[in-house]
């Protein structure tokens, strides 16, 4: 039986190979690629939920929380978004190509900044299978190819929807390589993938929780491209409109609790948190959520059980939400500053002043005005989908769909010019 070691080399050889089949590729090729998975996807339903039952069930056995068992489970109506996900992007204009500026210096030559393909992409992740399709999708949209690795609680569906995009592939006349699947649930992969494959893999993208994202940012011998856990906040100014309130926060924290989107802590200025706290927990309370609030939140509503320092650095992906009042918006702000994972925070205010402040003092990639966090999606800006919400500062920030996972060369003309 040939080593895991050599098994993995030879996956990121392949994918190099595939990688430059994949950048020559017409347009048209890969946009065919994506059309017939997306028709894949739908018609194959019954085999891929009786593939995610296996998964399930294995992992309910194993004692997974039912949050998580949200996030690892498919439905028809997921399925279904798998596969409008997949034709948004291949709907999604062609980044390759693309001039996103030229001009002329006064040495008289012609300079364009053309984005190109990155080249190789890892991409390590955990419980979601739709990731694998819509990873996939993504990188042969922007003309990468990819090497996946999925957590062992989502391989045998995973499996099923790779064994898809390779057929997707070889009828679009394109190499099955572009997109492989590391079929094995041996740890011992991750640790292979972070070496780079002897120079395979251009840049990492982990999607996970913060041990795996910590490991790969620790051990990666490769570019990273980050993908944080969701501390985000949800700032209700002390003249919020209070109907704008309610449903803004329900929605926020209890649309889906499992995902990165989710609002895991509420601030409420102390001017306004009589008016508004006691109604919008009442809310959160009524549809099953856990509040920890500080002493003045819980002033105001005894429900809530004491909070410790430590909700305010968790991410419960669960029905729990902490809850402080805060002095005003700079205390708001600071707070998001001294605990938040710099993904996405929402304030609700009708003070235009305040909202403004409010985007010019966070610094995290997604900043929303009178709007849930969950918006934090590719699907949602547009996108079609997304590898990941990137907490990075530099290449790609917030969604990261295919134009964010394109570089660029520099194509210079020139009419016979020589330097001096």
């Amino acid at each position: 039986m040939i080593d895991l070691s050599t098994r993995m080399l030879d996956l990121g050889r392949r994918a190099r190979a595939a990688a430059t089949a994949l950048r020559e590729a017409p347009s048209a090729a890969r946009t065919r690629a994506l059309e017939i998975l997306s028709a894949k996807l739908a018609t194959a339903e019954p085999a891929l939920l009786a593939a995610n039952a296996r998964d399930v069930s294995a992992a309910r056995a194993n004692g997974m929380t039912e949050a998580l068992i949200d996030r690892l489970s498919l439905t028809p109506a997921r399925v279904a978004g798998m596969a409008q996900a997949v034709a948004v992007i291949a709907a999604v204009p062609d980044p390759l190509g693309v001039e996103t500026e030229r001009w002329t210096p006064a040495n008289g030559l012609d300079i364009a900044r053309v984005r190109t393909p990155i080249g190789v992409l890892g991409v390590i992740y955990e419980s979601r299978p739709n990731v694998t399709a819509d990873a996939a999708a993504l990188c042969i949209r922007s003309g990468n190819a990819a090497i996946l690795r999925c957590g062992s609680d989502c391989l045998q569906s995973s499996l099923a929807i790779a064994a898809l995009i390779a057929e997707a592939l070889a009828e679009a006349d394109l190499p099955a390589d572009a997109i492989q699947l590391v079929d094995t649930p041996d740890r011992e992969a991750v640790g292979l993938m972070l070496t780079g494959l002897d120079g395979a893999i251009d840049v990492i993208i982990p999607r996970g929780g913060k041990s795996l994202v910590a490991r790969v940012q620790a051990e990666a011998r490769t570019a990273v491209l980050s993908h944080l856990e969701g501390l985000n906040h949800t700032y209700l100014h002390h003249d919020a409109d209070l109907d704008a309130a309610r449903a803004i926060v329900l929605n926020a924290k209890m649309r889906r609790v499992s995902v990165c989107g989710a609002t895991e802590t509420l601030l409420v200025d102390r001017a306004g948190a009589e008016r508004l706290l006691p109604p919008v927990a009442a809310d959160l309370i009524a549809a099953g959520c856990e509040l920890r609030g500080d002493d003045a939140a819980r002033a105001l509503v005894p429900a809530m059980t004491p909070a410790t320092e430590a909700d305010w650095t968790t991410e419960y992906l669960a029905p729990i939400l902490s809850v402080r009042i805060v002095e005003d918006l700079d205390a708001a702000t600071d707070h998001i500053a001294c605990y938040g994972s710099g993904h996405t925070e929402a304030i609700v205010t009708t003070d235009a002043e305040a909202a403004e402040r409010f985007t010019a003092k966070v610094d995290s990639a997604i900043v929303l005005i009178n709007a849930s966090t969950q918006f934090a999606d590719g699907g949602e800006f547009g996108f079609g989908g997304e590898i990941g919400i990137s907490t990075n500062r530099l290449h790609a920030r917030g969604p990261v769909g295919a134009e964010q996972l394109t570089t660029y060369k520099y194509v210079v003309r020139g009419q016979g010019q020589t330097r001096p």
